[in-house]
């Protein structure tokens, strides 16, 4: 069996309970893989040129003030 397999099975036989902590762990560890992802993209440089359209469309105009806004 693989790792992938072991996981997929060990998963499988979560108990209810068990489950619902496992989803919280992995959301949170996906979360910090992503934000690590983007850090390295941003100190990369990667994302420089998604901020210079952002900030020429706001310089146009065509941004809105958020800040007010409820959810």
């Amino acid at each position: 069996m693989t790792t992938i397999e072991d996981i997929k099975d060990a998963v499988k036989r979560l108990t209810p309970e068990q489950l619902i902590e496992f989803r919280e762990w992995f959301t949170e560890f996906d979360a910090d893989l992503w934000d690590r992802q983007m850090d390295r993209d941003a100190a990369s440089g990667k994302l420089d040129a998604l901020t210079e359209v952002a900030l020429a469309e706001h310089r146009a105009g065509l941004s809105r003030d958020m800040s007010s806004e409820g959810p």
